[in-house]
Parts: C-alpha cells; structure tokens; sequence
C-alpha cells in the first residue's frame, strides 16, 4: 500500500488502515483456463507470460483456490438496467475499494503516490499490461483520455468528480513516460484515491486510443461521413456511442470495444431479446495465488427479464447464481426462502451504508414558479413528512424492520445528528393539516388544496417500475398525503426513461429514490441528501449545476445556507486533518438538517443476495452501496462454479 492510500484513508475517516502483504503466487509455471491453452497450442493466441504484465495483481481468493469453467448466471430487468453490468465485470479503476470497503489499494494502476499537499499524484502503470484485444495498454490511452475527451468541447464531457478542484478547474493530466503520468491540481485533493475508487468515477481505463481514434474527428477526417453512413449526426454521437462515454453502462452495448476487465462483451443486450452474454478476457491483468490467470469463470450470461415477477420466477426455478437488486425485497424474502431446495440457493447479507430505505425528493428547483416556491418551503415538506404514517409504510411493506427516521448518520457514527434524524417523523394529520392551512389553505370541491394559481397542488412522483419496494410503500403513502388535501400520483416507468426525465431532465415535480452515505467513508464521498453536490441529488438539480458550473445556462443560485454548505465540503476536500474533516462535516449536516431538503421512512436495514450454492468464493457479507459497488470489490474474477 502506497503512502498516499494510507495517509488519505486516515484523512476521510481518522483511522489508519494496515493491509496484509499481498502473497506471493507459487514459483510454478503460471497457468491458464483450458480453453485458452487450446488456443495457444493453435497459434490462435500468444502464450500467456506474452498476455499477462510483468507485474500482474495478485488476488488472493475468498476461500480457496477455485476451478476453470462455467457460466455465471446474472440477471437484468429491462434494458434501462445496463448499469448492472459494471458490478459483475466493469470495476477496474487505477484504484480499487478493498472488499471491506476499508481503504484503497492500486489496481490497473501498479502503484501511485501523493506530494506533500496533495496537489499532484503520480501513477504508474503495469508494464505489459493489454487491453483485451492485445494492443498494449499505456499513459497514452490514458492521454486521449484526458486531451481528446475531457477537454474536447464538442463531446463537452463535464469533469468526473476526482478531476474536478474546489475552484471548479478540471486536473491537468501530465505524460512522464509510457508508463508513468501524473495528475496535477490547482488545490489539494486529498480525497482523489477515494473517489477513483468510486463507482464509474475513474473513466481512464476505458478508452482505447487505437480503437476509438477511428470514430474522432482529430484523427480520422472521415469520421463526420463514417457517422452520417450509419444515420446519426455527426462524429460526435457516434463517438459517444461507441465509446459509452455518454452514459453509464452503455459501453457494454459495444462488443468491438476492447477492454481490461475481466469478461469482455460478445452479445450486448439488443442482438437478443432474452440474454447479453460476456466471455472470459485472455488478456486480463489478474492472477490468484499460485499463478492462475483469472477469472475462474468462462461467462457471465445476463438474463433480461420483462420485470420483477418473471426475475422472481426465474429465481425460485434456480437460474440465477447471484442477485442483490429488484427482487430482493423484504416482502419477497419469505417466498425465496421457501424456494431454496428448489432453486438450489442460499443467503448472503449485505451491509447498508445508505441513511434511508426510500428518500422522498420534491424538485426544489421546479420550472413552474408556483411549485418552485411551494417546494421550496420547509413548512410544506414537514407537513408532507408529518402526513406519512411510517410505522405502516414499516410494518406493511418492511415487514416490522426498521424505525421511524429521516435520510440521515446511523446512530453509532461519531456524526450522528439528532435533529436531522427525528424531526418531523411523527406521524401527525393535525400538524400536517395546521401547517398547510397556513399555507395553502383554499380547497376545491373534493378537499384538494390549491396552490396561489388556483390549481390543485398536484404532485406526481416519478420512479422506477422495478423497485418493488417504492412501489409498494407508495399503495399507502398516496392515500395519506391525499387525505391532507395533496393530490399525490404516482408515475412509474422504465429505468431508461426515468433516467432520462429524473436523473438527466428537470421538469418532474418528485422522485424518491436510495443509495448515499450513512457514515465514515461513504458519508464523505456521497452526502447527497445532506447537500446537493452531484447529479444524484435530485431535489434540487439546478443548485447542484450551480455548484459545479455556475456558468451553465441550467444553473440555479441556492440559498445561504446551501453556499455555506459547497464552500465547507470545498475546505473539506482540501483538508488532510482528520479532525477539521469531521468539524466541517458536522457543521453540514446540522444545515441539512435546518434546511430539510428532504425526508424519508426508515433507518437502512441489512439486505440480502440470493447465491446459488454452486458458486464458490462469495462472501456471506458484503458492504451494500451503489459507490463499493456491491459485488465488484469482492471480486467476482475469483468466483467460481463448482
């Protein structure tokens, strides 16, 4: 471990993180899956100690040494959840979580390391390592990266959030040699190794120079004419088309693009209605214990399921071998515990790092000035909070775990807030009703209230049809807003169209959605109902826009309080003092909880994964964050099919 992952580990949680030696693989001669030798005996393929880096990362397996072959079964609902597929086989940033989300430890990088202030880090890559298709991976790819991408202003890609200063200025990436590059900022980031760390944070280790300079209009005069051949614009739609740099999870609908992880893409989802099919990568950087190239696994298979029930089916029939989403739920525990004989699977827990089961977000930053203002007040949202009955919500749909709180700290964290925990949980028609009627307090014939246009206040939440469990709280909580005169909808609809209009647009009145940080590393990194620092908080985008490019024509200047809270999470980036980082963090969440952006129903529970018991190496326990993201860290190159 470097010295920078040590001393960043101790400035985001003020503890210091001590890693076991990484063992040395056997001196025996380094071994490969049988189909590969195959290839290799062929002259299809290059021997091995030609495919693997000088130095590659040594993984020491969970429980033992595993066996070649197999099918890894996963699952996915419908074509918006393509972003699955990153937590089975895309995690390979130059930096990694390690699987008890303890620290970070270089991965695709060999090592890397930190000046004094924190303003430069120098990253050394592996010699020898290659992309999937044997091209050799170096700082140039990591250059065309940073020259050609980040900076073109025709792609117009804003800044991950690791390359991004507190001033708003992007990194400056600077190439050393071929295998060493630094990266230079205008103020310390002592958070960077963490946030590389983030999920699909780290983009460095995903553009292929030699592959993707085709589709460019700097290297190849063509490519405006290449595109308009395939009926799109222009170079740059296809550009973000093949390279995936658009959205999330649309690389894996290019099976051309090579890759470093672990399976590489041989049917995306498309070119069949019912499975996406990903095959072992003969170049991949990793090897076990005594000298076995990984992945034990020859495929991964993506079931894509219509919806929730039929996943379920697919479950209980013992065609899944591992899932923690959709299905997962505390009502669907009972029926999947029935189903383990048939299905020929068991259990795995997966531990909350999220401050709420299910985050209500009115759009703070609404277009419509009449439901910009009314959202925007605090005595609204607490009357809404106050209308819910969350014990209810609990024992119907949760199945009696949990308590009555608001996105917050867990207890036992040292920056646990009370107030932003408790307030307004009661479950209170009367108080709801005394806050409203200050408020808005004209009705219309049927008890609906209407706002100062004389419309009814008409609030439409949208969200994502395949969480089950929004879907199902949402069959109690409509009734009790509409009792307090609030024409409460609900709006459900497939995952790529809701990212489209919630996560990517601004004319929705709410949402509710999950994920963030309850506590210690991940609290730092993903405060997003704390304060509206990412895209992820999305009751208020145009505040967020403003934090991170005032200049943009989409930006929307907060409040006081919520300035406040950017330039104290600015001084905390900064800051190396693990004392001054709680100060800072303490001081923004008691203004969120004054400022009550947004409330909630329940303390995070444990949740849980179906394994089937024919997969080997998983851990019975596993962080459960969208930031680790659950799998990935645990390494499923390590699994294996016994």
């Amino acid at each position: 471990m470097t010295n920078i992952s040590r001393r960043t580990f101790l400035a985001a949680t003020g503890a210091l993180l001590v890693l076991p030696a990484i063992p040395a693989f056997a001196q025996a001669p380094l071994k490969e899956a049988p189909a590969l030798a195959e290839a290799v005996a062929a002259g299809t393929l290059p021997p091995l100690a030609e495919r693997l880096p000088v130095n590659p990362m040594v993984v020491q397996p969970f429980e033992s040494v595993g066996q070649y072959g197999g099918d890894l079964r996963a699952a996915l609902v419908g074509g918006g959840s393509l972003n699955m597929m990153h937590r089975y086989q895309g995690y390979e940033p130059l930096v990694r979580y390690t699987p008890d989300f303890g620290g970070v430890i270089p991965n695709v990088a060999e090592s890397f390391e930190a000046n004094e202030d924190a303003t430069a880090y120098t990253f050394k890559l592996r010699e020898g390592h290659k992309w999937s298709d044997g091209t050799p991976f170096t700082t140039d790819d990591v250059m065309f990266f940073y020259e050609d991408i980040l900076l073109n202003e025709e792609l117009a890609q804003s800044p991950p959030t690791p390359l991004r200063s507190t001033d708003g200025s992007t990194a400056k990436f600077e190439k050393i040699d071929d295998l060493t590059f630094r990266i230079v900022f205008n103020q310390p980031n002592g958070l960077l190794p963490l946030r590389l760390a983030w999920a699909n944070d780290d983009r460095t280790t995903r553009t292929p120079r030699h592959y993707l300079e085709q589709f460019h209009i700097k290297y190849n005069p063509d490519a405006d004419k290449l595109a308009t051949d395939q009926g799109m614009t222009g170079w740059v739609q296809l550009f973000q088309i093949k390279s995936g740099i658009a959205v999330d999870g649309e690389i894996f609908k290019n099976k051309d693009v090579p890759t470093l992880y672990g399976w590489r893409v041989t049917q995306p989802i498309g070119e069949s209605a019912e499975f996406s099919i990903s095959e072992r990568n003969p170049y991949y950087f990793k090897v076990d214990t005594e000298g076995n190239q990984l992945p034990y696994i020859d495929r991964i298979t993506y079931a894509v399921a219509a919806d929730n029930e039929v996943l379920l089916l697919k479950a209980l029939q013992g065609e899944i071998d591992l899932l923690d989403q959709w299905i997962c739920t505390p009502a669907n525990r009972a029926v999947l515990y029935d189903g383990q004989e048939t299905g020929q699977y068991g259990f795995y827990t997966t531990t909350s790092t999220e401050p709420n089961e299910m985050v209500f977000q009115l759009n703070l930053t609404h277009p419509d000035p009449a439901k910009r203002a009314l959202y925007q007040n605090k005595d609204f949202r607490a009357a809404l909070s106050h209308a819910i009955d969350r014990q209810a919500v609990i024992d119907t749909v949760f199945i009696g775990q949990g308590a009555p709180a608001q996105p917050s700290i867990r207890p036992e964290d040292p920056l646990y807030n009370e107030q932003l925990a408790t307030q307004f949980t009661a479950y209170d028609t009367a108080k709801a009703n005394e806050l409203l009627d200050a408020i808005i307090p004209n009705k219309d014939g049927e008890g609906m209230r209407l706002d100062e246009t004389g419309k009814r206040v008409t609030i439409i939440f949208e969200i994502d049809q395949v969480r089950q469990t929004f879907v199902d709280s949402f069959q109690l909580v409509l009734p009790m807003l509409r009792a307090v005169g609030i024409d409460a909808q609900m709006r459900t609809m497939d995952r790529s169209l809701w990212e489209v209009r919630v996560r990517q647009g601004g004319e929705y009145d709410a949402t509710v959605h999950k994920f963030g940080g309850n506590g210690g590393i991940v609290a730092i990194l993903d405060p997003r109902y704390f304060f509206p620092n990412t895209t992820e908080a999305m009751y208020a985008k145009g505040w967020q826009i403003w934090y991170n490019d005032k200049d943009s024509v989409d930006a929307v200047e907060p409040p006081e309080a919520t300035k406040r809270q950017f330039e104290a999470y600015n001084e905390l980036r900064q800051s190396s003092d693990p004392v001054r980082q709680n100060e800072l963090m303490a001081e923004i969440l008691q203004i969120a909880a004054d400022e009550f952006y947004v409330f909630g129903i329940t303390l995070p529970l444990d949740g849980y994964g179906i394994v089937a018991h024919r997969l080997k190496n998983v851990q019975p326990t596993m962080p459960n964050s969208w930031g680790y993201p659950t799998p990935a860290p645990t390494n499923p190159e390590q699994y294996y099919i016994s």
